[in-house]
């Protein structure tokens, strides 16, 4: 499981350290392969069985619904693979553009996967987090979380 924030950098390359603990994740996983993908305004970044799983409910979609089509078209087609490669991975330049990944970025654990942001865009979205809260907690409360 991905879990807590920290502050890394990206080198000119794209490359970017992987945490120990998100090592370790995938580790347990017997995985040394993230996939990533675009979403909102960050990346998501899957072990590569979870990402397995996605595409396998993805691949039975109808081809006729529009909203499948554009969930396969931004989110599936964005999917690539990242080797682990001496404790880092080399994010795609398509992928950093996407994201508006520049040098300062955030690692957010989220259990199944985690999500890699702008230092700047995370410090908004979690403030928006921060502030919606109590809000969302009660809902969440009343799923049984």
């Amino acid at each position: 499981m991905f879990k807590g924030r920290s502050r890394h950098t990206l080198d000119e390359k794209g490359r970017l350290a992987v945490p120990a603990r998100f090592k370790e994740a995938l580790q347990q996983k017997g995985n040394d392969v993230l996939v990533l993908t675009n979403h909102d305004s960050c990346l998501w970044a899957f072990a590569l069985d979870d990402w397995r799983a996605i595409e396998e409910k993805a691949a039975n979609l109808s081809l006729f619904n529009h909203a499948a089509n554009r969930y396969l078209r931004y989110f599936i087609s964005g999917a690539q693979e990242c080797p682990l490669k001496q404790g880092r991975i080399t994010i795609p330049p398509d992928l950093r553009d996407i994201a508006g990944l520049t040098k300062e970025v955030v690692l957010v654990g989220e259990l199944k996967i985690f999500e890699i942001w702008d230092r700047e865009r995370w410090e908004d979205e979690f403030e928006t987090a921060r502030q919606s809260f109590p809000q969302d907690s009660q809902a969440l409360s009343e799923l049984g979380i």
